[in-house]
């Protein structure tokens, strides 16, 4: 598609703010109220959908029909929309629901618009604590409680004193976890269990890598924008692109990102 002209990137990110601020009320309605329950999505495995997934994604969709009826939507709870724009809207309502029934905060609302080649502006946003990461179009910032600041990813440093997050310890399959605990085993620090928060930790400045496997488009698109816009790479564990989900290596910068991947590889 060619090039996004000032007034549609404008109307793009205008557009991701009213999704999060939507998304925002619904999951708050919800968070930490008596009788929050759970459908699970497969029977083999807990993966949970509340009340809330559904309602954020609805009203979010209503909002795209309204002021974007020719782009597409890929959504984790209501599938794919086509569209006729060129775009695509890659929506995750709550990323990390396992955490949102713990009534812990570290889930939240993933927002992207992007083509063919991946996402070109994403919106990582935090309800109760109120943070959004927003990245792409020349922008990078982060707005909170606290105002409103630059994101910054951190410089180069030896892999010795990198630190690393990843939601399961499990990562994956038996081989994926291997691998990862090949890398686990060469950094400073490792921890678990954050979801996008980690992401957006990498954006932030504070924390080195994030490993996943077996991610879906809508789980990595808002973090690839995110970082990337903030000095970050996103890759595969190939060094590819990674916007279709799969396994996945975000770094705050080239030298930790090689390293890793050199890791990785055995």
């Amino acid at each position: 598609m060619p090039p996004v002209s000032e007034s549609e990137r404008h109307a793009l990110i205008d557009t991701a703010n009213a999704l999060a601020d939507a998304a925002r009320a619904a999951t708050l309605e919800h968070f930490r109220s008596d009788g929050l329950s759970a459908d699970t999505k497969r029977d083999s495995d807990f993966d949970p959908v509340t009340i809330a997934d559904r309602e954020a994604e609805q009203r979010m969709r209503g909002i795209l029909a309204a002021r974007r009826p020719d782009d597409a939507i890929v959504g984790e709870e209501f599938g794919n929309k086509p569209g006729t724009s060129g775009l695509t809207w890659v929506l995750d309502p709550i990323d990390g629901t396992r955490g949102y029934l713990s009534g812990t905060p570290t889930w939240g609302v993933l927002i992207a618009v992007g083509d063919d080649t991946g996402p070109l502006f994403g919106i990582i946003d935090q309800p109760y604590i109120g943070e959004r990461f927003a990245g792409g179009f020349g922008l990078a910032e982060l707005i909170g409680p606290h105002g409103a600041r630059p994101l910054k990813t951190r410089p180069a440093r030896p892999l010795s004193d990198a630190i690393l997050f990843t939601t399961f310890p499990e990562v994956g399959t038996a081989e994926e976890g291997r691998a990862f605990r090949r890398l686990s085993g060469d950094v400073r620090l490792t921890r678990y269990g954050m979801d996008c928060y980690a992401y957006a930790l990498i954006a932030a400045g504070q924390i080195d890598l994030v490993v996943e496997a077996g991610l879906q488009p809508y789980d990595i698109q808002a973090p690839i924008a995110v970082i990337e816009a903030a000095g970050g790479i996103v890759t595969d564990w190939q060094g590819g692109p990674a916007h279709q989900g799969g396994r996945v290596l975000a770094a705050a910068n080239g030298e930790v990102h090689q390293a890793a991947l050199e890791v990785l590889n055995g």
